[in-house]
């Protein structure tokens, strides 16, 4: 036994290096991801240790605060805004922000989540209590974009980065509710009025263009019809004036039959005017037969004269005929 017996110099040795375990046991820190410690020497900042084994001088250094550095959210609860037309509502959000610097944010600011929390709700009145009530409702991204850059310039000595500021929820009272749904239902029903106006209006308008434009069309048939009617009418007075011209040279050449012919011919057709005039019962006829036949025999005689019958024989005059309506006696003829 006494062979296995331990002098002085073997405890020494042995406690010197269970002492030699502690102190590397003191002075070796882990660290793990999504953290950052601070070490304080005497109380002191001195360092940032950063994910992974570090090591730091035992019973000298400390560590002093144990930062997260992930990206955390936090809630904004529910606040009265009395907006710039006088509207008071209740709105909350969440704010999203991370640690850049854990030096700034464990030694720039005590409690740090309350400060960002209280930063981010005076700014919430002041920026929706700038805006009219419709203008808060409809601009829920102007809101968030303003908030976030007012909110992030503030927090950024504390070595903070403010990602996002969102509302959630904004609620007016429940009377403003109703006001604002008799708004939107009046509105609807003045929109559907102007419509249905418009689509009159638009409908008397296209009634207007067809009328006019049957209007037009009717002119220029009208226009056509009496142009047509204007060329035949100059044609036939082109006729007649050509027919006249060739009785005119016939009697200023000295031919009888010509001038017995153009009274003939205008007779016949004043009589045949007479006669089919609707009222016309009864014609009188207050002419000797014989005229009328010395008027057709002077256009036999045209007609001989022209188609090369021999020359023409003069018709008897009407004054010739006998006025007593007997045959003449063989000696007279």
């Amino acid at each position: 036994m006494d062979g296995f017996g331990l002098d002085g110099l073997s405890i020494t040795l042995i406690g010197l290096g269970i002492l030699a375990l502690l102190v590397l046991f003191a002075g070796a820190k882990t660290v793990t991801q999504g953290y950052n410690y601070t070490i304080e020497r005497f109380g002191k900042y001195t360092r940032t240790l950063k994910p992974g084994l570090n090591l730091i001088v035992p019973f000298i250094d400390a560590v002093g605060k144990r930062i997260n550095v992930m990206e955390q959210v936090l809630d904004v609860p529910h606040q009265e805004v009395i907006t710039r037309d006088n509207a008071s509502i209740t709105a909350n959000g969440v704010t999203f922000y991370q640690i850049l610097d854990a030096a700034a944010a464990a030694y720039e600011v005590s409690n740090l989540e309350n400060a960002i929390l209280n930063l981010t709700m005076t700014n919430i009145r002041t920026v929706m209590g700038s805006m009219d009530l419709d203008e808060l409702l409809s601009n829920r991204d102007e809101i968030n974009q303003r908030l976030l850059h007012v909110v992030d310039a503030a927090v950024s000595p504390w070595g903070v980065k403010i990602t996002r500021i969102e509302i959630k929820d904004i609620d007016p009272p429940k009377d403003l509710v109703e006001a604002m749904g008799r708004q939107m239902k009046a509105e609807r029903e003045k929109r559907a009025s102007i419509l249905e106006a418009e689509g009159r209006r638009q409908s008397a308008i296209l009634q207007a263009e067809g009328a006019k434009q049957a209007q037009v069309l009717e002119a220029e048939g009208r226009k056509e019809a009496a142009f047509r009617d204007a060329e035949a009418r100059e044609r036939s007075a082109e006729a007649e004036a050509k027919a006249t011209q060739v009785v005119s040279e016939a009697i200023a050449s000295g031919s009888v039959q010509a001038i017995n012919y153009f009274v003939a011919n205008n007779y016949i057709k004043a009589l045949e005017s007479i006669a089919k005039s609707p009222n016309q019962k009864l014609l009188m006829l207050p002419i000797e037969a014989a005229s009328v036949i010395g008027a057709i025999g002077g256009i036999a005689e045209i007609a001989k004269e022209t188609f090369g019958g021999g020359a023409p024989t003069p018709p008897t005059p009407p004054s010739a005929a006998p006025r007593s309506g007997r045959p003449p006696s063989a000696g007279q003829a």
